[in-house]
């Protein structure tokens, strides 16, 4: 639900006690702009009020959709047309997950399982703002008397869109292609017989070399996912919640982790809590760019790692202290994972020669140089 700006949870009195902003394009205050409107409608004459229920209607450009469940309102708010129903059963579903996890649903059991409810948020909307893959194809050779080689792509892969999306219906494009945006090959590379079956041919030059290195913006299921959330805690103390979830396959291993937050600008101290028996993490504060840091040594593919971290002010937040930390960012390596589709089928050497007895074997590794996710 790429086009929900924001999706927030008050109670009767209007106290905000679940809010996420997803695109950042509705001023601030919408909560209470929400409520106001609710509360007061018969007031300020404008029109019919909205039913008890469910509602829609837009303030300055803003689009408002509630539904009223248990005594809870749940709002959606987006600056686009959207379809109402959609919206509104999207609003009710998320209503019902909620409830089938925390066994019932009211203020207390929100409050008291916050984070719970956060990651089944973002479980259901899973917005994320751009997808992009830079990636090579490297090579290395060591063979004698420069034969020719042979490197067969997927028979499904395309390069460049042509301005179309991968779902548009009229497009040639399976459902499991690989689309690149673009793409180039090294100079020894030969494309004769690459747009009828996608295979590369060249002369290898010793050592190793860059084959093909090539961009991709099609949409691809990230290898973690990153839960932040940061709240106020007192006067001049907030707390910063940080969990990542491996979602790849248990035989993988990701290593070489580091998971970096800024921090308000007024942050004097930090203190961190690690989950008990965690082993190969490390934690810091860096003051002089008020910035967290949690390091990993190693994340096994489906497991879960999670952070606390208590902060100290030297004076009070102005306003939503969510918008003075972030974006998370995290960098990581993960041997035998593919993360964009191209593959390698096979590789060979054109004519064989008894001067030399050749290993090959083609090896896929995923790096993040930056993996973002806002708070």
């Amino acid at each position: 639900m790429a086009m929900i700006s924001q999706l927030f949870v008050l109670s009767q009195r209007g106290d905000n006690i679940v809010f996420r902003d997803y695109r950042g394009e509705v001023q601030k205050g919408s909560a209470e702009i929400f409520f106001r409107k609710v509360k007061f409608w018969k007031d300020d004459g404008d029109g019919d009020a909205p039913p008890a229920f469910v509602g829609i209607f837009n303030v300055d450009g803003v689009n408002y959709f509630h539904v009223r469940v248990s005594g809870l309102l749940f709002v959606a708010t987006t600056r686009v047309n959207v379809s109402p129903s959609l919206v509104l059963e999207l609003l009710q579903r998320i209503a019902r997950v909620i409830k089938d996890y925390l066994g019932v649903l009211n203020e207390d059991s929100l409050r008291k399982n916050f984070v719970l409810v956060y990651e089944l948020l973002d479980e259901v909307i899973g917005y994320i703002l751009t997808f992009e893959i830079d990636g090579t194809i490297q090579m290395k050779s060591y063979l004698t008397g420069n034969p020719e080689i042979r490197l067969a792509l997927n028979d499904d892969l395309n390069i460049g869109r042509r301005g179309r999306s991968i779902y548009d219906y009229s497009s040639s494009y399976g459902s499991g292609a690989v689309i690149l945006d673009d793409c180039n090959f090294h100079e020894s590379v030969h494309l004769d017989s690459f747009d009828i079956d996608r295979t590369l041919t060249l002369v290898p030059s010793d050592g190793e070399f860059s084959v093909m290195s090539y961009r991709m913006t099609q949409e691809f299921k990230p290898p973690f996912r990153i839960n932040a959330l940061l709240e106020a805690a007192g006067s001049l103390k907030a707390e910063v919640i940080l969990k990542i979830r491996a979602d790849f396959s248990p035989s993988v291993t990701a290593n070489s982790i580091l998971v970096q937050m800024p921090v308000p600008i007024y942050t004097t101290r930090v203190s961190f809590e690690l989950e008990p028996g965690t082993v190969g993490n490390t934690t810091d504060f860096k003051e002089s760019s008020k910035r967290l840091e949690w390091g990993l040594k190693k994340i096994v593919g489906g497991s879960e790692h999670t952070l606390r971290a208590k902060l100290t002010f030297a004076q009070e937040p102005h306003g939503n202290i969510a918008k003075e930390a972030g974006p998370v960012s995290m960098t990581f390596t993960i041997p035998m994972f593919n993360a964009s589709g191209l593959k390698v089928k096979y590789l060979q050497i054109a004519k064989k020669s008894n001067t030399y007895n050749p290993y090959r074997w083609v090896r896929y590794v995923t790096q993040a140089n930056s993996y973002v996710a806002r708070l």
